[in-house]
């Protein structure tokens, strides 16, 4: 088969095929998303930072996983409303793996930041007394700096390997944006490489992190269990109940989608794509929604800012009117 060369390479991200030309339709749905994720989480970040009562390791850590909420959201909302509010789906292959990098790297930065908010409900359940003095403020600063070098470095070399291939005629991608496993397949080359290194990757990341939380959850039912009282036992569950929210909804659609990817040859079209939306949009969605709702100081921190806004506004009505 004939190929095409990287620098003329150009491919085109066929969004929801099965809708056709009713894609539009969708716009507006996914506008209302995007804008929900971003204003959500960037609303916790500002609750969090203008607080101090609220610059402790749990909120600290809760900022850092809006942080790549928005990241992973501002990645693809320029393609993703491309596609479906102005019919663009055609991207180069440079901002394809310029897109393909970013979207990995801030999604293994966040499975690295559900892990240190697992630790963080570990030590906060089973060893209260020194809480504080094991995670402070700089410790989860090191922790932050860690995450973040770890999803830059593991990801950095995919890029790479990826833009060595010629490329088939057919430059089709399945999503409506880069994903790594969706563009090797339209390689015309051997692409065991790059196969390999993204199951390295993904076991150093999300494999090792989702082991990690699994043991660490492990241990935090092991402690909630041998509390006798039922009501501290009650209480010390329901704090881990918004993290645990978050990691189902981080990583179910993410397995389902790699098993889908590797093992599904056979399923149809439409189901890796829904799949590969409800796991880019749905958490940034709801884990802001989650956290106002469930965690009592966030939830009143935020009405306050709003409410102090609101007098703010009216005490300038009553001076313009004095005026």
């Amino acid at each position: 088969m004939a190929g095409t060369g990287n620098a003329s390479a150009i491919f085109t991200m066929i969004g929801i095929s099965e809708l056709g030309d009713d894609q539009i339709f969708l716009a507006f749905p996914l506008f209302v998303l995007y804008a929900i994720a971003l204003l959500g989480n960037t609303t916790i970040l500002l609750v969090i930072k203008r607080e101090e009562s609220l610059q402790e390791p749990m909120y600290i850590l809760l900022s850092m996983l809006s942080f790549t909420d928005i990241s992973v959201s501002l990645t693809t909302l320029p393609t993703v409303l491309g596609i479906f509010w102005f019919n663009h789906n055609q991207i180069y292959l440079e901002s394809c793996l310029t897109q393909m990098y970013f979207l990995h790297t801030f999604a293994a930065m966040e499975s690295g930041v559900l892990v240190a908010m697992a630790v963080d409900r570990l030590i906060a359940i089973c060893d209260p007394l020194r809480y504080s003095t094991i995670l402070t403020n700089s410790v989860i600063a090191k922790v932050g700096l860690v995450i973040a070098i770890r999803g830059l470095c593991i990801v950095f070399p995919i890029p790479f390997l990826t833009r060595r291939f010629t490329f088939c005629k057919s430059l089709f991608l399945s999503h409506s944006y880069c994903l790594h496993q969706d563009v090797i397949r339209l390689a015309c080359a051997d692409t065991r490489v790059n196969s390999f290194y993204g199951l390295i990757a993904v076991l150093l990341t999300k494999g090792m992190d989702s082991m990690f939380i699994i043991i660490s959850y492990g241990m935090i039912l092991r402690t909630v269990l041998g509390i006798k009282a039922n009501d501290p036992r009650v209480k010390a569950f329901s704090t881990c109940v918004c993290h645990i929210c978050a990691v189902l909804l981080f990583y179910i659609p993410l397995i389902g989608l790699s098993v889908v990817h590797r093992f599904g040859k056979h399923a149809s079209p439409l189901l890796p794509v829904l799949m590969a939306d409800v796991y880019l949009l749905v958490p940034p969605v709801i884990n802001p929604v989650i956290y106002s709702i469930k965690t009592k100081q966030i939830r009143q921190k935020i009405l306050k800012v709003f409410g102090d806004r609101k007098i703010r506004i009216l005490d300038n009505r009553v001076v313009t009117i004095k005026l």
